[in-house]
C-alpha cells in the first residue's frame, strides 16, 4: 500500500502507531459545501471521488455499496445526508485491525471500552435531526470521531464532547492530521474532554443535539441548552436496552415550552454504551438514576 493510501486508510490508528502529520494538503480539490459526488452509479461515484478527493477506490466501492443499502433501508432520506455519508471516509476512524470491516453494519471496538456505531444507526440518527448549513450542533460522545466528521459535511458549526481523556486526545489528533492532509471541513469541529451530561454551556444554545451513549432519562442540562424548536436525538432506556428518541423542544406563542418525543426505530431496542460520569478527573459509574 502506498504511503498516501495508508494515511487515508489508517488514520483511525494514527495515535497508536505514531503516524506523522502530513506536511501539506493532498486532497486534489479544496472542500466546499457545494462540492458533491454523483450518487450513482457506483463507477461514477468512485471516479469522481478519486479525482476530487484522492481517496482509495477499494474503500470508495465499499462506501457506495453501504450507501445503497442505507438508502434502500430508509436510513438516509434526503440528499444532504446522502452527500454527507458519501463524503465521509469511515475507514479513517476505525482501528487498523478493523479496516476490512469499516463499512460493515456493526458496532466496532475502538478501544477504551467503547465502539463506533454501525453506519445504518449513524445515518438514521443524523437524518432525523434534519441539520441545515449554519445550524449549531452538539455531539455528546465524540468516540472515534466519525459522527462529527459526518456532521461537518452538513454544517460548519459542530461541538463535540468526549469523557475519556486519552480517546478525546487521540480523536483530536486524527482530525488535525486529516485537516493538514486537506480535509478542511473538519475545522468546523470543536472538541473538549468533559462530562457531556452537562452539555457545553459556553457554546449554547444549540439547534440540534445528538447523544451517542445510553441513559435512562433525558439530561435536563441538554434540554435547557437546546433552542426553542430545536431537536435532540438520544438513546433512552435501561442499560443495553435503549430506544432512540427524537426529542423536539417546541414553544407556544405565549412562550410555554412543550417537549414531544418519538421513536425513530418504531420501538426497536438498540443497545448503546453507557452514559458515564466524571467525579473530579475520574470516570465513576453512570448518569442513570
Amino acid at each position: 500500500m502506498q504511503r498516501r493510501d495508508f494515511m487515508l486508510a489508517a488514520a483511525g490508528a494514527a495515535a497508536a502507531i505514531g503516524l506523522p502529520r502530513a506536511a501539506r494538503a493532498n486532497v486534489p480539490v479544496p472542500y466546499s459545501y457545494d462540492l458533491s459526488p454523483p450518487l450513482k452509479p457506483e463507477e461514477a461515484f468512485v471516479d469522481w471521488m478519486e479525482k476530487n478527493r484522492g481517496e482509495n477506490p477499494h474503500f470508495l466501492s465499499l462506501r457506495w455499496q453501504r450507501f445503497s443499502a442505507l438508502v434502500a433501508n430508509k436510513d438516509l432520506w434526503d440528499e444532504r445526508n446522502m452527500r454527507a455519508f458519501l463524503m465521509t471516509p469511515r475507514e479513517n476512524f476505525v482501528l487498523k485491525r478493523n479496516l476490512s470491516r469499516a463499512y460493515d453494519n456493526a458496532f466496532l471496538d475502538i478501544g477504551f471500552g467503547v465502539t463506533i456505531s454501525g453506519p445504518h444507526l449513524v445515518g438514521r440518527m443524523t437524518s432525523s435531526l434534519d441539520i441545515k448549513l449554519g445550524d449549531k450542533v452538539l455531539e455528546v460522545g465524540t468516540g472515534s470521531g466519525y459522527q462529527s466528521a459526518y456532521l461537518s459535511n452538513l454544517t460548519d458549526k459542530v461541538w463535540s464532547i468526549e469523557i475519556v481523556k486519552p480517546l478525546a486526545e487521540r480523536t483530536r489528533s486524527i482530525y488535525d492530521d486529516l485537516i493538514a492532509f486537506g480535509y478542511t471541513e473538519y475545522k468546523a469541529i470543536t472538541t473538549k474532554n468533559a462530562d457531556g451530561y452537562y452539555g457545553w454551556e459556553d457554546a449554547a444554545p444549540f439547534d440540534k443535539i445528538i447523544v451517542t451513549c445510553g441513559i435512562d432519562h433525558v439530561p435536563p442540562p441538554l434540554l435547557q441548552q437546546l433552542k426553542p424548536n430545536g431537536v435532540m436525538v438520544i438513546p433512552v432506556g435501561p442499560p443495553g436496552a435503549q430506544h432512540v428518541l427524537k426529542v423536539t423542544k417546541g414553544q407556544t406563542e405565549d412562550g410555554e415550552i412543550r417537549v414531544a418525543r418519538s421513536d425513530i426505530f418504531n420501538g426497536r431496542i438498540v443497545p448503546f454504551v453507557p452514559f458515564t460520569k466524571l467525579e473530579g478527573d475520574k470516570i465513576v459509574g453512570t448518569h442513570n438514576k
